[in-house]
């Protein structure tokens, strides 16, 4: 069985909904305190034993290129200059990042099969940037340990509240083990009130290379879009695959409130300064 070395990460989307800052900024380029999200995107696939990345870019986002590449002048002033952290910092997320555009918004499944030629017929893994993952083992080596046991594709999941299951890709499982699912069926985006569950994929995935034979199909879903998760379902119909309930808090960075939320909280969570961000908040609370 070929071991899991690549991931994608799909990062072509416009950012509509963080306008204006995204008209010429990238979405993925929005900081969390003091690091890009697509930042820690890449460091938890790094975390979790990947090799290679390609990142599925659009029009305005060679910002994402610059900061991954590696700057000579900064390094070496930050060296000269003994500030020995700050350059840990900038080159902790070294590792073989390649490029490919996806030239039309298509879609999700789309972008994933825009990187086709870079996975070949390996098992490969997909980040979304819209979700950033805290836990122990990361939650990307969760789904390849996952894959590892079962030799099948696996995605992440985990339960949201019942209003919200028209936000995700939602599993129907058949068949539990420990926080493994067996799956009869993926349903995209359902209407409220006929999820058949409210296990919801979340941004993490490991699959076979058989995928792409059901995305070059361009077979058009939900929001008329080519859509991730019709894909995922054709694969289960020919071969297992898994839904696996991970370990972990999931921040959605992908919407407003999310953002703000994932900011204040890692922002308390720092060790340089996190106690004096709970009393700023807590001097902000009383004001009000």
């Amino acid at each position: 069985m070929k071991r899991v070395k690549k991931a994608i990460i799909p990062a072509a989307g416009l950012g509509t909904r963080f306008l204006p800052a995204t008209k010429a900024m990238p979405k993925e380029m929005l900081p969390i305190v003091d690091k890009p999200t697509i930042q820690y995107i890449v460091e938890e696939a790094i975390a979790a034993g990947i090799e290679d990345i390609i990142i599925v870019t659009g029009k305005t986002k060679r910002a994402i290129e610059d900061h991954f590449d590696s700057n000579f002048e900064l390094e070496k002033s930050l060296e000269e200059s003994g500030k020995i952290e700050l350059l840990r910092k900038v080159r902790e997320a070294e590792i073989d990042i390649h490029y490919i555009r996806q030239h039309e918004p298509k879609g999700l499944g789309h972008a994933i099969w825009c990187a086709r030629k870079f996975i070949g017929d390996e098992p490969f893994a997909i980040l979304l940037g819209d979700d950033i993952v805290v836990a122990e083992t990361p939650g990307l080596k969760q789904l390849i340990d996952r894959y590892n046991e079962t030799g099948a594709s696996v995605v992440g999941v985990q339960k949201v509240d019942e209003n919200e299951t028209d936000r995700y890709g939602i599993v129907d499982p058949s068949e539990k083990n420990g926080r493994l699912y067996k799956v009869n069926q993926f349903v995209e985006k359902p209407k409220i009130g006929s999820a058949p569950s409210n296990l919801a994929i979340m941004g993490r995935y490991v699959l076979t290379s058989e995928i792409f034979k059901h995305l070059e199909k361009h077979q058009i879903g939900s929001g008329g879009e080519i859509q991730l998760t019709d894909a995922i379902q054709m694969l289960n119909e020919e071969e297992p695959v898994y839904a696996y309930d991970f370990e972990g808090k999931r921040y959605d960075v992908g919407e407003k409130l999310g953002f703000i939320r994932t900011t204040i909280e890692f922002a308390i969570n720092n060790e340089e300064f996190g106690d004096e961000v709970k009393e700023m908040l807590k001097d902000i609370v009383t004001k009000l």
